[in-house]
């Protein structure tokens, strides 16, 4: 609280002393008030927020930009929420990630069959378990508590996969009332619970679609219903949370640019987005996969190159949201910051609950980081 000058008190006081007590002083004014005494703040600096958000083509936390040194840690045994969860793994993995210098970690939260999300015949949602919830509820403690930004993604190109489910799941993707059960009974309920959680990146809707797409074990479905489902969720989640981050994980950049060549359509863009499910269907920021071999099928190599050189359209924050090389990840994570990347998610972090194998590699790039980029990889402080 801020202190109260009693100047005019503190000099009447002083007069009658003199007044009363000692006649030499008779003659000897008041000492003045000392004015040069600094005053005490009246309030404190405001709390800022770790929340996420977009300015333009940055990731923002408050006025300060966010460089995502970041990895995958996907699962450590495969299903985890609602299946084979460990917090003691989460909570140590986490703690190591921080002390080398990761910010922000992809999380797969359901990663094939029906462990947590089951289906009717028909691919409309029957339930999620109250377990599954309860799961990714604790993973955002330990996020928060070790400084981890989370990337959920939710699904992958695994569910439509030759097995029990795949015609359920391929449903979810094609058929409108199935697409519709899943938005309203699985999206929107984790944009509600973890929408505003300040520890949550971004939603990532699908690992990898493409190979939904290519691959025929994975049904090959038309590119247009996988628009169509993603731009069914995202307006789902913007829905809910307007300030909800939303991306999907694309396995190669010919998805998502419209760039030409041997880039072949961009399935998520503003307009193909836009015209399936209106105005809040658009996502928030890129993040492509890289892998060496798509350098040489003609892709071009996404660390040589800037977001808008790669392909993308460049109004959007664009990191690599999967990476695996032989090139020292070192020299890739350094790469991207000077090209103009907004981050780096290598895979990956674990091999099950153990160390990745190269984990020196990943250590000396994300520390290498924290020194170049300086407060932009912790920019409200390193606990």
């Amino acid at each position: 609280m801020k202190k109260q000058k009693l100047c005019g008190i503190f000099i009447s006081a002083v007069i009658m002393a003199g007044l009363l007590t000692s006649c030499g002083n008779k003659d000897e004014g008041p000492t003045a008030p000392d004015d040069t005494q600094p005053e005490i703040q009246t309030s404190a600096e405001e709390e800022i927020s770790p929340k996420v958000t977009v300015e333009g083509t940055k990731f923002m936390v408050g006025d300060k930009e966010l460089w995502i040194n970041g990895v995958n840690t996907p699962w450590e045994y495969w299903n985890d929420f609602g299946g084979s969860f460990d917090p003691t793994f989460w909570d140590s993995h986490f703690s190591d990630l921080h002390d080398i210098g990761v910010n922000a970690v992809r999380v797969w939260m359901n990663c094939d069959s029906m462990v947590s999300i089951k289906l009717k015949p028909s691919g409309e949602v029957r339930e999620v378990t109250e377990q599954h919830w309860t799961d990714i509820d604790q993973l955002f403690e330990i996020a928060e508590k070790h400084q981890i930004y989370l990337m959920p993604t939710l699904i992958s190109f695994d569910h439509c996969k030759s097995g029990q489910y795949k015609d359920r799941w391929r449903a979810v993707i094609t058929d409108e009332t199935a697409m519709k059960s899943y938005v309203d009974n699985y999206v929107k309920p984790f944009a509600e619970r973890y929408g505003d959680n300040e520890w949550l990146l971004g939603i990532d809707l699908m690992n990898e679609p493409d190979w939904v797409h290519e691959n025929e074990e994975c049904g090959r479905l038309p590119l247009e219903d996988l628009s169509k489902f993603f731009a069914n969720c995202t307006a789902g989640i913007h829905e809910v949370n307007p300030d909800t981050l939303v991306t999907v994980g694309m396995g190669m950049i010919k998805y998502n640019s419209d760039a030409g060549g041997s880039r072949i359509q961009n399935i998520v863009s503003d307009e193909v987005m836009t015209g399936y499910a209106g105005e809040n269907a658009c996502l928030d920021f890129y993040t492509p996969h890289y892998y060496d071999w798509m350098n040489s099928s003609g892709l071009g190599c996404a660390f040589e190159s800037s977001p808008t050189d790669y392909g993308l359209d460049g109004t959007k924050p664009a990191f690599l949201g999967e990476i695996g090389t032989s090139t020292p990840l070192k020299d890739v994570y350094q790469k991207c910051y000077d090209l103009g990347w907004n981050g780096v998610m290598m895979w990956c972090s674990n091999n099950g609950a153990e160390h990745a194998d190269n984990w020196d590699d990943i250590a000396a790039a994300t520390q290498n980081m924290e020194t170049v980029a300086g407060d932009k990889v912790f920019p409200l402080g390193k606990n």
